[in-house]
């Protein structure tokens, strides 16, 4: 395991363990949330395959999109008190349903919300 000291002086693991630690939270976060709930529909074809590409796409958001939105909403989270932010996730979860059609489908609103949470708070753990 290597740490490397980033520019912020912030311990910070290399590349790849940082993505697997991603990997495995956003892994958790789903299963738990696909597991409780039945209104978020993972293929049950490939299971595993659809379950790592999801990771994979939201992962991939989450690195290059969010930024920009987070950048772009700041006045209105900052009105919310951060309440916002969870908003964000939500938008990335139905973004990831349009992409992969009819192998994710979140038909509740109120279940992407606590996905979403549970996003924001592996994501609040992993950037610590």
């Amino acid at each position: 395991m290597q740490v490397v000291i980033n520019e912020k002086n912030k311990l910070r693991l290399n590349k790849f363990l940082d993505w697997l630690l991603y990997f495995i939270g956003y892994t958790i976060v789903f299963i738990l949330v696909t597991t409780l709930f039945k209104s978020i529909h993972i293929d049950k074809n490939h299971f595993i395959l659809w379950s790592t590409i999801i990771v994979f796409i939201v992962y991939l958001l989450n690195k290059t999109i969010k930024p920009v939105l987070v950048t772009l909403t700041i006045p209105i989270t900052g009105i919310t008190l951060g309440l916002f932010y969870p908003c964000i996730n939500v938008f990335l979860l139905k973004l990831t349903d349009w992409i992969l059609g009819p192998h994710f489908q979140i038909t509740n609103l109120f279940v992407a919300i606590f996905a979403a949470v549970l996003l924001s708070i592996t994501n609040f753990i992993m950037e610590e």
